[in-house]
C-alpha cells in the first residue's frame, strides 16, 4: 500500500477517474478478469491491482493504461546510468507509430465510382467510403489544391468507434481485406472494421493516434501553400492532437486553439464540472504564405469609437500613451492644457518621443480629456485602422457562431422535425472557420469526416451570398446505424445515408428559396470502389507471365458497353491522370465521332483530351487529325481483329507526326 513516503498524486498528476480501476475491495472480485464460465485469471488480477496502485503512487509510470517498466525502473533506481544522449529526443511516441507511418506510404488501385444518377455537371462531391483510402485516391488530382480542410473526427470518449488495426504487424493485404469488408447489404462490416475504443483498451490513446496520423499526413499533402486545416476535438485528445499536429504540420505553422462555447446552458447534474466547450485547432500549411480572414466589424465594436471634440477626421477612441518598455529618451514631462505637469507612470515611459508628441499635438491627435486635465491619450481613428475588419479572438461564443443545440435544430428542421444525427455542428461555426481561412471565390474545401454534411451546406450558402464558385468535397464512411436509433427508425441505414439526405434537402431548400441563383447547384455522388482495370502483378512466377500478358489484351475488367460503364472508367482515368473527379464538369457532352462515342475533356491550356472506349475505326484517325486534341486515350481492347497490332502501330506513328500524344491502356 502507498505509505507516507510514497509519491502522492499532485494537482498535476493523473488523478484516478470514474473509469480508473481503484484498488478497493470491489477490484478484488474474482469475476473482474474472468471470462464467463471460467475461474479468475490471477495474473491479470494482480496486474490490474498493481496498475491501480501505481496510478496513485507513481502516475508517471503508467502509459496508455499499462505499466511502463522502463519508467518504473528509473523511479526505483534513480542512480542508474542515463541512456546515451543520442537515444533521447523530444517526440510524441505511441504503440504502433511505426505502423502508422507505413500506412502513409501505402498506395491503392481503388477508384471513385460515380453514381448513375449524377447530374451532367456538379460543383460539389460526396464520396461514400473509408476516408484513408479516399485520401490516397485524391492525392494525384488534388495535391496542393485544397484551400481549407475541416474535420470533426471521433473524440475518443471511450464510447465512439473508428477504424484502427488491432494488430500492428498485419500485412497490407490483410488491412485492405479488413477495410474493404462489406456485408450482404453493402455496409461495412462493423465487427471487423469498426472497433469501440474503450478506456480499458491497453492502447486506448495509441489506437486513436494511429488512426489520425496517416489521415492528417495525407490531408496536409492536399493543402495549398496558403491552405489551412481546422480540427474539432474535446479534452479527451486535445493534448495529444496538439503534439500530433505539431509533428505533421510543424509547430511553427500553429495558428490557434480556439475555444468553442458549445453548450447553451450548464448541466447541474455534472459530477464535477459542467463542460461547456470544445476546441478547434487551426494549422496553416505554411504560415508565411497564409493571410487570415478578418471578421466584419460589428456595431458593438464601432460603438467604442466616438467624436466628442468634433474632429473632422471622424470617430476615434483613446489609447494609452505609456508603455512598459522603458526608454530614457521617452521619459519627459508634459504640460497639460490645464497647466498641470505630469510624468509617465512609475517604471514606464511615453510611447512617443518628444518630437513625435509635438507633431501629434499640432495635428490634434492627442486627447487630454474634456476638461484638459487628464493623462494624455493617443486618438486612434476608425478610418485609419491598419486592417479592414476585426482580428478574430481565440474564443468562439455561441451568440456569434451557434451552439450544439442550434446544430441539432438545423438538422431537425431539414428532416421534418426528426433528429436524425447526433451532435452536428452549427452552420454558423463552419461559416466562421470559412471566414478565417480566407477562401477565394474558386477555392476547394474538403471535409473527410463529413458527418451530417454541415460543411457542404455552409459552402453552398456562402456561394449563393457572394456569387462564388467554391467546390466542396465531403467524405463519409457508411458506418451502420444502430437499429434502435431514431435515424434507423426513420429509414436510414448508415451515416452516409444521412449525409446524402441532408445535402439533397439543402439543395432542394436553396433552389426553392433562390431559384434564379441555383440552376447549377448540384452534388455529384461517388462510392469507393475497386478499379475498373486489371492491375499488373509483379509476384507471378516466370512461367505465368505469358498468361498474364494474355489477360492484359483487355485491361478493363468489364466491357464498356453502357453509358454508365464508360462514365465510370472516364472518372477513374481523370482521377489517375491528375485531372480530378470534379474535372467531369469540364467535359462537353460526349459526341459521336466516326460512329464512335468520344469523351472530350477541356484541359488548362484550352486544348482537348479525347477518350474512346469502343472498337477502333480508321475514320476516327482522320477526325483526330482535324481536331488536333492534345492527347488521345484508347483501350488496348479497342483494336481488334488480325490487323489490330498494325492498326495501333500506324495510329501511333501518324499521331506522333502531328504532335498528338497517344495513351493506350
Amino acid at each position: 500500500q502507498p505509505t507516507a513516503n510514497s509519491q502522492q498524486p499532485t494537482a498535476n498528476s493523473q488523478q484516478p477517474t470514474a473509469n480508473s480501476q481503484q484498488p478497493t475491495a470491489n477490484s478484488q472480485q474474482p469475476d473482474a478478469c474472468a471470462a464467463p464460465g471460467f475461474s479468475a485469471d490471477a495474473l491479470k488480477e494482480r496486474a490490474r491491482t498493481l496498475t491501480a496502485l501505481l496510478r496513485q503512487a507513481a502516475p508517471e509510470a503508467i502509459s496508455d493504461g499499462q505499466i511502463d517498466i522502463r519508467r518504473l525502473q528509473q523511479l526505483l533506481k534513480p542512480d542508474q546510468p542515463d541512456p546515451p544522449a543520442a537515444q533521447e529526443h523530444y517526440e510524441l511516441g505511441w504503440a504502433g507509430k511505426a505502423a502508422a507511418r507505413r500506412e502513409i506510404q501505402q498506395t491503392t488501385s481503388d477508384t471513385l465510382l460515380p453514381d448513375a444518377g449524377n447530374p451532367p455537371q456538379a460543383p460539389h462531391m460526396l464520396i461514400e467510403g473509408e476516408n484513408l483510402q479516399v485520401l490516397r485516391i485524391l492525392q494525384k488530382s488534388y495535391y496542393g489544391k485544397v484551400k481549407m480542410i475541416y474535420i470533426d473526427p471521433p473524440y475518443n470518449t471511450g464510447n465512439d468507434s473508428f477504424v484502427y488495426p488491432d494488430d500492428y504487424s498485419e500485412t497490407l493485404a490483410e488491412y485492405q481485406r479488413r477495410t474493404g469488408d462489406k456485408n450482404e447489404a453493402g455496409f461495412l462490416n462493423r465487427q471487423s472494421l469498426w472497433k469501440k475504443n474503450t478506456k480499458e483498451n491497453g492502447h486506448y490513446h495509441s489506437a486513436w493516434l494511429s488512426m489520425m496520423y496517416p489521415r492528417l499526413y495525407l490531408a496536409r499533402n492536399l493543402l495549398r501553400d496558403d491552405g489551412v486545416i481546422f480540427i474539432s476535438i474535446d479534452d479527451n485528445e486535445a493534448a495529444n492532437l496538439k503534439l500530433l499536429c505539431d509533428e505533421i504540420f510543424g509547430e511553427e505553422n500553429f495558428v490557434a486553439q480556439f475555444i468553442w462555447e458549445r453548450a447553451y446552458s450548464p448541466k447541474n447534474d455534472a459530477r464535477y464540472v459542467s463542460n461547456s466547450h470544445d476546441y478547434v485547432f487551426m494549422y496553416a500549411r505554411s504560415l508565411n504564405c497564409f493571410s487570415i480572414g478578418r471578421l466584419e466589424r460589428t456595431e458593438e465594436a464601432n460603438a467604442r469609437y466616438s467624436n466628442p471634440d468634433n474632429d473632422p477626421q471622424g470617430v476615434w477612441k483613446p489609447s494609452d500613451m505609456s508603455v512598459k518598455t522603458y526608454n530614457a529618451t521617452n521619459d519627459y514631462p508634459i504640460v497639460l492644457p490645464s497647466g498641470r505637469i505630469i510624468e509617465p507612470p512609475t517604471s514606464r515611459c511615453w510611447s512617443l518621443s518628444e518630437k513625435a508628441f509635438s507633431e501629434r499635438l499640432a495635428d490634434n491627435r492627442i486627447w487630454f480629456g474634456a476638461d484638459g486635465n487628464s493623462v494624455p491619450q493617443i486618438k486612434r481613428f476608425l478610418s485609419e485602422l491598419k486592417f479592414e475588419g476585426m482580428a478574430p479572438t481565440s474564443i468562439f461564443f455561441y451568440k456569434d457562431v451557434g451552439h450544439s443545440q442550434e446544430g441539432t435544430k438545423e438538422v431537425v428542421s431539414l428532416f421534418d422535425g426528426k433528429g436524425s444525427f447526433d451532435g452536428p455542428k452549427p452552420v454558423r461555426l463552419i461559416r466562421r472557420l470559412i471566414r478565417l481561412s480566407n477562401l477565394h471565390p474558386d477555392s476547394i474545401v474538403l471535409d473527410f469526416f463529413a458527418g451530417s454534411g454541415t460543411t457542404m451546406q455552409a459552402v453552398m450558402e456562402l456561394n449563393l451570398e457572394d456569387g462564388g464558385n467554391r467546390q466542396c468535397i465531403c467524405v463519409q464512411i457508411p458506418e451502420k446505424l444502430e437499429e434502435n436509433s431514431e435515424a434507423y427508425q426513420a429509414g436510414y441505414r448508415s451515416i452516409a445515408d444521412i449525409t446524402r439526405a441532408r445535402i439533397a434537402k439543402v439543395i432542394e431548400k436553396l433552389k426553392k428559396e433562390q431559384p434564379e441563383k441555383t440552376a447549377g447547384l448540384a452534388c455529384a455522388q461517388f462510392t469507393l470502389s475497386p478499379s475498373h482495370f486489371r492491375q499488373w502483378r509483379t509476384d507471378v512466377k516466370e512461367d505465368q507471365l505469358h498468361g498474364q500478358l494474355e489477360i492484359f489484351r483487355q485491361s478493363e475488367k468489364t466491357s464498356p458497353q453502357t453509358g454508365h460503364a464508360q462514365t465510370a472508367m472516364l472518372s477513374e482515368l481523370l482521377l489517375k491522370m491528375g485531372l480530378g473527379a470534379l474535372g467531369v464538369q469540364a467535359i462537353a457532352k460526349s459526341e459521336t465521332v466516326a460512329g464512335l462515342t468520344v469523351h472530350r475533356v477541356l484541359l488548362n491550356d484550352n486544348r482537348e483530351l479525347w477518350l474512346c472506349f469502343e472498337p477502333y475505326q480508321s475514320a476516327l484517325k482522320d477526325e483526330i487529325a482535324k481536331a488536333r486534341p492534345a492527347q488521345v486515350v484508347l483501350l488496348n481492347s479497342c483494336f481488334t481483329g488480325e490487323k489490330a497490332d498494325e492498326q495501333l502501330a500506324n495510329l501511333q506513328l501518324e499521331l506522333q507526326g502531328l504532335g498528338i500524344a497517344l495513351t493506350v491502356i
